[in-house]
């Protein structure tokens, strides 16, 4: 996995509430358990009319938003159901960072799991960011998780809370698998002397 330390990048706002998993990748894109090309399905019910041309009002069909790395949303990202289809799709389009006021818990743990930085703010601060995500060109925002701040394009900085141990998985690029294998010295050497002490397994 990607490890996730300094993003700079464009920040689109998405000033939506509830949005939900289905909204995210509609259900007709989960018979792939790829996690590559589910970018074209991102958001595809608002993205697209029903001929399959683009909706240009849609943020990320418009030209300043189209390489978004930073999604400004609105409260309680990710509810819905479970699908990790929805980490998948956002990362394959290029976002790698949700800023919102709260996220469902599934999709929250996914986002870990995936490489996605999910930050929750104050509805205070989530203002402050959307109104400068609505500057199109000039929508860019740096994320650094190691100081957890967000830094807007006039300067100002917003400052985020982060579980330490997510951070540390983040920062290091440790999905599950990557997490184990940090202990693979351990499970070696016990594997060493179990092999040694029952030769008969």
């Amino acid at each position: 996995m990607q490890p996730f330390t300094t993003l700079t990048g464009v920040a689109a706002p998405l000033d939506i509430m509830n949005v939900d998993t289905d909204m995210i990748i509609p259900k007709q894109y989960l018979k792939t358990i790829k996690r590559t090309g589910l970018g074209t399905g991102l958001f595809a019910e608002m993205r697209f009319n029903e001929d399959g041309t683009e909706n240009p009002d849609f943020v990320l069909n418009k030209p300043a938003y189209r390489k978004a790395e930073i999604l400004v949303a609105g409260d309680n990202f990710g509810c819905g159901s479970s699908r990790e289809h929805a980490p998948w799709a956002l990362l394959d389009f290029g976002i790698r960072c949700v800023i919102s006021t709260s996220f469902a818990d599934i999709f929250y743990n996914n986002c870990f799991k995936n490489g996605i930085l999910p930050i929750k703010v104050s509805q205070e601060d989530l203002d402050k960011l959307m109104e400068d995500a609505r500057r199109g060109a000039n929508a860019t925002m740096t994320v650094d998780l190691q100081s957890q701040e967000i830094h807007g394009p006039d300067g100002g900085v917003v400052k985020f809370d982060m579980d330490e141990f997510r951070k540390h998985l983040l920062l290091n690029g440790l999905d599950d698998i990557g997490l184990t294998m940090e202990k693979a010295p351990a499970i070696d050497s016990y594997e060493s002397k179990a092999a040694k002490s029952r030769p008969w397994l």
